[in-house]
């Protein structure tokens, strides 16, 4: 039987996500006043009411060219995405429904990948794209970028495959389907829900790794990150264009993320109700 839930607690409950909600998302709608700031108004202290002037938008247009960071952002955590999810879902597949008894250790070790400090592969990594011509480079920053979320790919579309029942896969290879039929026509198909939030996910990581961008990319690579690291220098901290920057580099990924958020939470989601 369903615990009855009164209104006096769903209010309590509404008032208090509410509140949280709106202390996560302070900081970004901070950002975004400052940004309508002059410098002088920025440094003088908090203040929730900018003078609206977009003098500090066109200071940071003026200064760097914003359409070639965000043209370098898209390329990357597109790329990524793309090549993440060719490499994870045959690996997926392979761990779902043709498991071992090492399947379970080899999770592990990729997750415990993510556990590591990227500080302490910095010097050899970046040794390696040194010697190879990767550095500053699209093919080598998304080659990149695909390997650091890889591990996360490949575990949140094992836990998706796992909910689809063997017995549809089974069904199909008596049909005659080829491995590969069985995972491009059966599965991918059953999983698109589940797909689409590993990718919508890679794609917001990427898009917003910081670490990587800036080490190994100089100015024909650089990303919407690297773009807002350009205006920290040791001149001092331009408050007001930092926040123009950072609020143009987050916008585009603000708005994915709110038109796609339905499918965000339905791909979270997806095998837990059945």
């Amino acid at each position: 039987m369903a615990r009855a839930v009164t209104t006096q607690h769903k209010t309590i409950a509404t008032a208090a996500a509410w509140i949280v909600a709106l202390l996560i998302f302070f900081p970004i709608l901070y950002t975004i006043i400052t940004s309508f700031k002059s410098e002088q108004e920025a440094i003088q202290g908090f203040a929730l009411i900018p003078s609206g002037t977009m003098e500090s938008y066109a200071e940071v247009q003026a200064q760097s060219g914003y359409f070639k960071f965000f043209l370098n952002s898209v390329i990357l955590a597109v790329g990524s995405t793309v090549l993440a999810l060719l490499v994870a879902v045959p690996a997926a597949w392979s761990m779902a429904f043709s498991p071992t008894k090492r399947t379970k250790d080899i999770l592990m070790w990729m997750l415990s990948t993510k556990m590591m400090p990227a500080v302490a592969v910095l010097f050899p990594i970046y040794l390696i794209f040194r010697d190879t011509g990767l550095l500053d480079s699209r093919i080598g920053l998304t080659i990149m970028l695909m390997l650091i979320n890889l591990p996360i790919v490949v575990w949140m579309l094992y836990t998706y495959f796992r909910e689809i029942p063997g017995e549809i896969l089974e069904a199909a290879r008596m049909d005659g389907a080829s491995l590969w039929n069985e995972i491009i026509h059966v599965l991918t198909p059953m999983a698109v829900p589940g797909i689409a939030s590993t990718m919508l996910l890679n794609i917001i990581l990427a898009w917003n790794e910081a670490f990587w961008t800036i080490r190994l990319t100089t100015t024909n690579a650089a990303p919407l990150t690297a773009f807002i690291s350009s205006f920290s220098s040791p001149q001092g901290l331009f408050w007001a264009k930092l926040s123009a920057a950072s609020t143009l580099a987050i916008a585009p990924i603000l708005i994915m993320g709110w038109f796609s958020q339905k499918q965000l939470v339905r791909g979270l989601t997806f095998g837990a109700v059945k």
